[in-house]
Protein backbone atom coordinates (compact mmCIF):
# COMPACT_ATOMS: atom_id res chain seq x y z
CA UNK A 1 0.00 0.00 0.00
CA UNK A 2 0.83 3.48 -0.43
CA UNK A 3 1.38 6.44 2.14
CA UNK A 4 -2.13 7.51 0.54
CA UNK A 5 -3.37 5.15 2.42
CA UNK A 6 -4.22 3.90 5.93
CA UNK A 7 -5.28 0.54 7.28
CA UNK A 8 -8.60 0.93 9.07
CA UNK A 9 -9.62 -2.81 9.72
CA UNK A 10 -9.01 -6.20 9.07
CA UNK A 11 -11.49 -8.75 8.07
CA UNK A 12 -11.75 -12.14 10.69
CA UNK A 13 -13.57 -14.58 8.29
CA UNK A 14 -17.41 -15.26 7.46
CA UNK A 15 -20.21 -14.92 9.72
CA UNK A 16 -22.80 -16.64 9.02
CA UNK A 17 -23.65 -18.64 5.28
CA UNK A 18 -24.43 -15.32 3.26
CA UNK A 19 -21.42 -13.55 2.78
CA UNK A 20 -21.35 -11.44 5.99
CA UNK A 21 -17.94 -10.86 7.41
CA UNK A 22 -16.34 -10.23 11.00
CA UNK A 23 -14.55 -7.06 10.19
CA UNK A 24 -12.62 -5.84 13.47
CA UNK A 25 -12.48 -2.00 12.78
CA UNK A 26 -9.31 0.06 13.86
CA UNK A 27 -11.26 3.53 14.22
CA UNK A 28 -11.98 5.19 17.27
CA UNK A 29 -15.66 4.72 16.74
CA UNK A 30 -15.72 1.26 15.28
CA UNK A 31 -18.64 1.70 12.64
CA UNK A 32 -17.09 4.75 11.48
CA UNK A 33 -15.01 2.40 8.78
CA UNK A 34 -17.86 2.58 6.56
CA UNK A 35 -18.11 6.31 5.99
CA UNK A 36 -13.99 6.29 4.61
CA UNK A 37 -14.85 3.65 1.48
CA UNK A 38 -14.13 2.75 -0.72
CA UNK A 39 -11.99 0.32 0.88
CA UNK A 40 -9.41 -1.54 -0.33
CA UNK A 41 -7.00 -4.20 0.33
CA UNK A 42 -3.14 -5.01 -0.54
CA UNK A 43 -3.74 -7.00 -3.49
CA UNK A 44 -5.83 -4.71 -5.50
CA UNK A 45 -8.86 -5.37 -4.31
CA UNK A 46 -11.66 -2.64 -3.90
CA UNK A 47 -14.90 -2.55 -1.95
CA UNK A 48 -16.60 0.70 -2.89
CA UNK A 49 -19.49 0.03 0.30
CA UNK A 50 -19.82 -1.93 2.95
CA UNK A 51 -22.79 -1.94 5.22
CA UNK A 52 -22.66 -2.50 8.93
CA UNK A 53 -25.33 -5.28 9.59
CA UNK A 54 -24.52 -5.83 13.62
CA UNK A 55 -21.77 -6.41 16.04
CA UNK A 56 -20.59 -9.40 17.49
CA UNK A 57 -17.80 -9.84 19.57
CA UNK A 58 -14.92 -7.55 19.14
CA UNK A 59 -15.57 -7.14 15.79
CA UNK A 60 -18.49 -5.50 13.20
CA UNK A 61 -20.91 -7.59 11.02
CA UNK A 62 -21.16 -6.39 7.94
CA UNK A 63 -22.13 -6.97 4.06
CA UNK A 64 -18.80 -6.08 0.96
CA UNK A 65 -19.64 -5.72 -2.40
CA UNK A 66 -18.38 -8.70 -4.14
CA UNK A 67 -18.75 -11.16 -1.52
CA UNK A 68 -22.32 -13.18 -1.68
CA UNK A 69 -20.90 -16.41 0.09
CA UNK A 70 -19.34 -18.10 3.36
CA UNK A 71 -16.36 -19.51 0.99
CA UNK A 72 -15.68 -15.78 -0.33
CA UNK A 73 -15.86 -14.44 3.47
CA UNK A 74 -13.09 -17.42 4.56
CA UNK A 75 -11.40 -16.79 1.60
CA UNK A 76 -10.84 -12.66 3.05
CA UNK A 77 -9.61 -13.81 6.28
CA UNK A 78 -6.60 -12.27 7.96
CA UNK A 79 -6.87 -9.30 5.10
CA UNK A 80 -6.04 -5.80 6.32
CA UNK A 81 -8.47 -3.20 4.70
CA UNK A 82 -7.35 0.45 4.08
CA UNK A 83 -8.66 3.82 3.15
CA UNK A 84 -7.69 6.59 1.59
CA UNK A 85 -6.09 8.96 3.61
CA UNK A 86 -7.45 12.55 2.76
CA UNK A 87 -11.24 10.66 3.79
CA UNK A 88 -9.93 10.37 7.37
CA UNK A 89 -9.42 12.61 9.99
CA UNK A 90 -6.39 14.30 10.53
CA UNK A 91 -4.81 12.38 13.95
CA UNK A 92 -4.66 14.68 17.24
CA UNK A 93 -1.34 16.31 18.69
CA UNK A 94 0.15 12.95 20.09
CA UNK A 95 -1.79 10.50 17.87
CA UNK A 96 -0.39 8.73 14.54
CA UNK A 97 -1.70 6.41 12.41
CA UNK A 98 0.27 3.47 12.16
CA UNK A 99 1.14 3.83 8.63
CA UNK A 100 3.21 6.85 9.75
CA UNK A 101 5.22 4.97 12.47
CA UNK A 102 6.19 1.90 9.91
CA UNK A 103 9.78 2.95 8.31
CA UNK A 104 10.61 5.43 11.19
CA UNK A 105 14.40 4.84 12.42
CA UNK A 106 14.30 4.23 16.32
CA UNK A 107 17.00 5.65 18.31
CA UNK A 108 17.92 5.43 22.48
CA UNK A 109 17.95 8.58 24.01
CA UNK A 110 21.91 8.55 23.99
CA UNK A 111 21.16 8.42 19.89
CA UNK A 112 21.79 4.96 19.30
CA UNK A 113 20.20 3.24 16.56
CA UNK A 114 17.78 0.94 17.73
CA UNK A 115 16.18 -0.42 14.57
CA UNK A 116 13.33 0.65 12.23
CA UNK A 117 9.96 0.18 12.69
CA UNK A 118 8.73 -3.03 10.86
CA UNK A 119 5.09 -2.60 12.34
CA UNK A 120 2.75 -1.27 14.64
CA UNK A 121 0.60 -3.95 16.88
CA UNK A 122 -2.02 -4.23 19.58
CA UNK A 123 -3.31 -7.08 21.62
CA UNK A 124 -5.17 -5.34 23.85
CA UNK A 125 -3.19 -3.54 26.39
CA UNK A 126 -1.54 -0.61 24.68
CA UNK A 127 -0.04 -0.63 21.09
CA UNK A 128 3.50 -1.93 20.94
CA UNK A 129 5.93 -0.70 18.21
CA UNK A 130 8.15 -3.96 16.56
CA UNK A 131 11.24 -3.08 16.11
CA UNK A 132 13.95 -4.98 13.14
CA UNK A 133 17.98 -4.15 13.38
CA UNK A 134 20.05 -4.85 10.08
CA UNK A 135 22.20 -8.31 11.81
CA UNK A 136 20.03 -9.38 14.49
CA UNK A 137 17.78 -12.45 13.43
CA UNK A 138 14.22 -11.29 15.89
CA UNK A 139 13.02 -8.23 16.20
CA UNK A 140 11.70 -6.46 19.60
CA UNK A 141 8.76 -4.84 20.82
CA UNK A 142 8.77 -2.05 22.19
CA UNK A 143 5.82 -0.30 24.21
CA UNK A 144 4.26 2.51 22.21
CA UNK A 145 3.88 4.62 25.80
CA UNK A 146 5.02 8.15 26.37
CA UNK A 147 7.39 6.81 29.04
CA UNK A 148 9.08 4.28 26.29
CA UNK A 149 8.65 6.22 23.38
CA UNK A 150 8.55 9.97 24.64
CA UNK A 151 9.54 11.68 20.71
CA UNK A 152 8.63 10.75 17.61
CA UNK A 153 9.41 13.45 14.67
CA UNK A 154 7.47 11.94 11.60
CA UNK A 155 8.82 14.54 9.24
CA UNK A 156 12.42 13.85 10.67
CA UNK A 157 12.02 10.01 10.14
CA UNK A 158 12.85 9.35 13.82
CA UNK A 159 11.36 8.32 16.90
CA UNK A 160 13.42 8.68 20.13
CA UNK A 161 12.82 5.79 22.91
CA UNK A 162 13.97 4.99 26.22
CA UNK A 163 13.53 1.60 26.76
CA UNK A 164 13.54 -0.36 29.83
CA UNK A 165 16.49 -1.90 30.70
CA UNK A 166 17.74 -5.09 28.85
CA UNK A 167 14.78 -5.20 26.34
CA UNK A 168 17.11 -4.75 23.27
CA UNK A 169 19.94 -6.90 23.09
CA UNK A 170 23.49 -5.22 23.44
CA UNK A 171 22.46 -3.17 25.95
Amino acid sequence: MTQDRVVVGAIGGAFGVRGEVRLKSYCAEPDAIADYTPLYTADGRTFPTIVVTGVAQNALIVRMDGVVSKEDADKLKGTQVFADRDKMPPPADDEYYYADLIGLQVFDTGGNDLGTVKTVMNHGATDLLEIHKAGYKSTVLLPFTQAAVPTVDIAAGRIVADPPEGLFPDE
